[in-house]
């Protein structure tokens, strides 16, 4: 009898094997394919990609586009799909600029105003997608025209004619905020490693990198945050659940609209996070600004291991998927292959990530 029950032991009891457990991993696709184009690039690249300032380099537009990817892959994760978080960026740039610009407002009311500003707009997405039952992905493709639009015409009135806004810079120079969302940090750190020989120097001894980018330190945050919330909390469970079952979330007391908003939330403000670094960069904003970031957005999170039908899905994959598009972006620079060769890369990966993805899936679930 014992024997018996031993041999029935329950399934859920039985130790998992290592590999096992590595399988079921969403980021394991994700970090395996940053280090195959970290070897493609060693063998095929300039060595001084690979220098700090090379790293700097293409870890700058990964940051960008990983804060609009981590945010899209926890909406990914809950089920559904924000495409105007491209055009959100040049919006909410037009509507910071403005803010700054225009009526001369410090960024300690610009920034909260414009990310209240987004917010509202993607509340007003998750709403539109749960009271009329329709697919997230086509009430979205409709504000991604109607924000673009609203980007054009806005530039245009608040400029007298012209899409593009200038003078953010001078707006915001020498405010207390402007540090924290531009520029360079850890400066003197940075000067003091120079100083003693230890990073690239120019001749006349100062630094080849002055700093970290800020937006790099944001994307980092975001994605630790973002992990700890997924792994860490109930929110990250109600948010698992949503994506998984939607009817059984409910039936077990999961807050699912609430959840949902939250998350077109989420993604708004990501884009508008993105919108302020950059105006601040260049010290303008103008219409086209993320331009096709939703898309690359979506693939970042599809490459990190998020599923097209939700409930599955990681912040940290989504990181490293960003990496990727960073590397291989910048990377072709160093190299003699024709950049083009991009939006090959592009399809291919995001091919391989859903066959991959989709595997996985099928090992986990236990389908054939």
């Amino acid at each position: 009898m014992v024997a018996d029950t031993q041999a029935h032991e329950d399934e859920r009891l039985r130790a998992e094997s290592f590999v096992t457990k590595l399988m079921k991993k969403p980021e394991l696709g994700a970090i395996g394919g940053v280090i195959l184009v970290t070897l493609f690039f060693l063998a095929t690249a300039d060595s001084t990609m690979f220098t700090l300032s090379g790293i700097m380099n293409f870890m700058t537009p990964a940051a960008q586009l990983g804060i609009l990817g981590i945010a899209a892959a926890m909406l990914m994760i809950g089920g559904e799909f924000d495409l105007s978080i491209g055009s959100m960026v040049a919006f909410a740039g037009m509507v910071f600029g403005v803010f700054t610009v225009n009526l001369g407002l410090p960024l300690i009311l610009a920034i909260p105003m414009t990310m209240a500003f987004a917010a509202s707009i993607g509340a007003v997405n998750g709403s539109i997608v749960l009271k009329t039952g329709l697919p997230s992905f086509i009430v979205t493709l409709a504000g991604l025209f109607i924000l673009r639009g609203a980007s054009l015409v806005g530039l245009k009135i608040f400029t007298g004619g012209s899409t593009q806004l200038r003078g953010v810079r001078d707006a915001v120079e020498g405010d207390w905020l402007a540090p924290i969302f531009s520029g360079d940090a850890f400066a003197g750190l940075f000067g003091w490693l120079a100083s003693l020989g230890i990073i690239e120097t120019f001749k006349n001894g100062a630094p080849k990198i002055p700093g970290i980018p800020v937006e790099i330190l944001w994307f980092i945050a975001f994605a630790l945050v973002a992990t700890y919330i997924l792994l860490r909390t109930p929110v990250g469970n109600w948010i698992f659940a949503t994506g998984g079952d939607t009817d059984a979330a409910t039936n077990s007391g999961v807050p699912v609209r609430r959840v949902k908003i939250s998350l077109f939330m989420l993604t708004a403000c990501a884009a508008a996070l993105v919108a302020i670094i950059t105006v601040m960069d260049a010290g303008s904003t103008d219409a086209r600004r993320g331009f096709m970031k939703e898309f690359e957005a979506i693939i970042t999170a599809v490459i990190g291991g998020c599923l097209l039908t939700g409930g599955y899905g990681s912040a940290i994959g989504a990181f490293f998927g960003a990496i990727i598009f960073g590397m291989v972006t910048i990377g072709l620079t160093y190299t003699d292959f024709d950049q083009d060769w991009f939006q090959i890369f592009l399809g291919g990966m995001l091919l391989l990530a859903v066959v991959f993805n989709n595997a996985i899936r099928k090992r986990v679930t236990g389908e054939r």
